[in-house]
């Protein structure tokens, strides 16, 4: 073999050795960022215990590691109520706005890592809300009137099989003599006053004549079941009334939604969701599904974050790649004092500046400083209208006119 021959079979070897060598890097790097714990001899902590959990971005040089993840354990700040830290709690809106636009983003210390948490479904931590009762404001109530005394357990027997009427909830109290109040009839309980009622509208639109008539009709049945004498109101007054607070409803409904998507490298769901449990969101009961829970229990949470759900059910959720999150906010069930908009703004820049991403609406625009400052604009007068017509954001007459 002459030396040209060894020669290029040299050369070729060597291209062929740089071609997997660039292909084997460029894997690594459109792999999606996954979640890694601390070893167990991490600093800071004893012989025998494991250390604190935290994500660690892989495709991050090692000073930059350093500064992203600082565990304390000894000047821990108090957490909040529901066991959440605030890390943007003392940003301003400029600082806060900082990675909207599309530049590299600047990474700022975490002095404390809450504990990863998984895709599950059993990380629910508020209790469902009790039913609110009728109201009239939105609804239509029928007295149903009582010769004598009924069991509740007799009211509950005669209960319809379903609870609707067309699109509208149909419900029957009864007034507890002890405290006054309407409840939904209990057994073992005697009661006197009963009411039946229907909702006027909701996002199905407004109730129409012949979903009166329905109501009409079942109304009619329950109370001969349990020999009362239903009172019923005009049609005519009930259903104009129904489509004056529909078409308020209607000007007055919103849902905001952000979308975060990856620049660089997607993500894995385990990475997303330790990202977003450092600032205080809890898996939900679907999975894909993150909630910002509120500062009081048993109420609708704040904000909830979505992803792919066959994403967080894949058998190895590591090696499947989101590369955008949705999310949302329903402005009319939360109320005005947990500031939603502004703890929307803060958990979006606070997840896109952690994860290497941008801010953008649904069609992928990028959202700037000036039309965030509009949208928190639009809704403080969205709430003061809410406020005028005592349907107030959050409050459960609003909860029930907006689903």
């Amino acid at each position: 073999m002459s030396s040209l021959q060894i020669s290029l079979a040299i050369i070729g070897g060597l291209v062929l050795a740089g071609v997997v060598a660039y292909n084997a890097w460029l894997t690594s790097k459109s792999a999606p960022r996954t979640a890694r714990e601390w070893p167990q001899d991490a600093p800071g902590t004893e012989a025998g215990q494991q250390g604190p959990r935290a994500f660690v971005d892989t495709d991050l040089p090692e000073d930059r590691l350093a500064q992203r993840i600082e565990p304390v354990l000894d000047d821990a700040p108090v957490l909040a109520e529901g066991g959440t830290v605030n890390p943007l709690s003392g940003a301003t809106s400029e600082q806060q706005l900082a990675l909207v636009a599309p530049v590299a983003p600047s990474v700022a210390p975490v002095s404390v890592v809450p504990p990863a948490v998984p895709v599950t479904l059993n990380h629910v931590i508020t209790a469902p809300e009790k039913r609110p009762g009728l109201d009239a404001l939105i609804d239509v109530i029928t007295p149903l009137l009582l010769e004598n005394q009924v069991s509740g357990d007799a009211l509950l027997a005669a209960m319809p099989g379903t609870r609707r009427v067309g699109s509208k909830p149909f419900a029957v109290e009864a007034q507890c003599e002890e405290t006054g109040e309407w409840e939904t009839p209990r057994p073992g309980q005697r009661y006197r006053v009963l009411q039946a009622g229907v909702q006027l509208a909701n996002r199905a639109g407004p109730l129409n004549d012949i979903e009166f008539s329905e109501f009409v009709v079942k109304a009619q049945a329950y109370a001969d079941a349990v020999g009362a004498n239903p009172d019923f109101p005009d049609m005519r007054a009930e259903v104009a009334r129904a489509r004056e607070l529909d078409a308020f409803a209607s000007g007055h409904d919103a849902q905001l939604g952000f979308t975060l998507r990856a620049r660089r490298a997607a993500w894995s769901p385990g990475y997303l969701t330790q990202n977003a449990a450092q600032i205080g969101f809890v898996a939900g009961v679907l999975p894909g599904r993150m909630v910002l829970p509120g500062s009081q229990g048993g109420k609708a949470p704040i904000l909830s974050l979505t992803f792919d759900s066959q994403a967080a059910m894949a058998e190895d959720p590591e090696q499947t790649a989101l590369r955008e999150v949705a999310l949302a906010l329903e402005v009319t069930h939360v109320p005005r004092s947990e500031q939603p908009f502004q703890r929307m703004r803060q958990a979006a820049i606070a997840l896109a500046e952690a994860m290497d991403g941008v801010i953008t609406d649904d069609a992928g625009q990028l959202l700037s400083i000036e039309t965030m400052d509009s949208i928190g604009a639009d809704l403080e007068s969205l709430y003061d209208a809410l406020d005028s017509r005592d349907l107030s954001a959050g409050s459960p007459q609003a909860r029930r006119l907006f689903s």
